[in-house]
């Protein structure tokens, strides 16, 4: 059985907490290290359904991607979600752990993940930030070649859709067939012009704003918004994977309430 602390270090070592952006606050962020953790819970978030669900199951850890606390919090009272969310964590003695961006950007993090899930082949680096401790480079976002390439915008749409669950798809169509094709997890419309400076036809991301559909449809690139939840999410059950192979005495769980947040008709 592990302690939080040493669960701790193998996600440091999967993804470098000191490669996290400077605004972010990745890292462990509640609890007692030297914890015996024997039930771990991993979910994209830590809401209150996901801290009901962690103690119902006897867990000691929640290992989430999204920070459980992002900004410098004054109070922490009921009067506000993320203190209710604090408070239940300390109550019940639950621990949390967040990789954030440190594992966006980290090979076998959110971005090779979301890769991988949509079958690209080839598969390099949109954008490079460094090279961290270990000699391995890291950076946001990820391009590949198309499982299927000539596919029309529409028709990719709906595999995205069909490989992440998601809730839906929008997108602006380019006009060309898919052929090579940049992801980003999360909100990474910003980086349209290093899709088109890589050559690609396609960008599937989240968060897309509507001048970002404007730009990729008059340069002629596919601009597909898969959401949040559905482009990062892809790396939760290969976490637990990873997690239970080095540490087999530690049972991790797959956050089974968490879901997407909005519906769609």
């Amino acid at each position: 059985m592990a302690t939080v602390r040493e669960i701790y270090s193998y996600v440091d070592r999967l993804a470098p907490f000191a490669t996290q952006m400077d605004f972010d606050n990745a890292g462990f962020l509640v609890g007692r290290g030297d914890r015996r953790a024997d039930r771990v819970l991993v979910a994209l978030d830590i809401t209150e359904p996901v801290v009901r669900e962690a103690e119902e199951l006897g867990c000691q850890l929640i290992l989430s991607h999204h920070p459980v606390i992002f900004h410098p919090a004054k109070s922490i009272t009921d009067e506000t979600v993320t203190g209710r969310v604090l408070l239940a964590l300390t109550e019940h003695k639950i621990a949390a752990i967040c990789a954030h961006t440190n594992l966006d950007a980290a090979a076998g993090g959110v971005n090779s993940c979301l890769a991988e899930a949509l079958g690209l082949t080839g598969v390099g680096q949109l954008h490079q930030d460094g090279v961290d401790d270990q000699g391995r480079p890291y950076g946001i976002g990820r391009v590949g070649l198309a499982h299927r390439p000539g596919l029309t915008a529409e028709e990719y749409a709906a595999y995205v859709k069909e490989r992440l669950s998601a809730a839906s798809v929008r997108f602006a169509d380019g006009g060309r067939p898919v052929t090579k094709v940049a992801v980003g997890g999360g909100s990474c419309g910003s980086m349209l012009a290093e899709a088109v400076a890589a050559g690609c036809d396609t960008f599937v991301t989240a968060d897309v704003k509507y001048d970002q559909y404007l730009e990729a449809k008059a340069l002629g690139v596919t601009l597909m918004d898969a959401g949040h939840y559905a482009t990062e999410n892809v790396v939760c059950a290969p976490l637990v994977r990873a997690l239970a192979g080095q540490f087999p005495g530690t049972e991790f769980l797959l956050s089974a309430c968490h879901r997407e947040v909005y519906g769609s008709v």
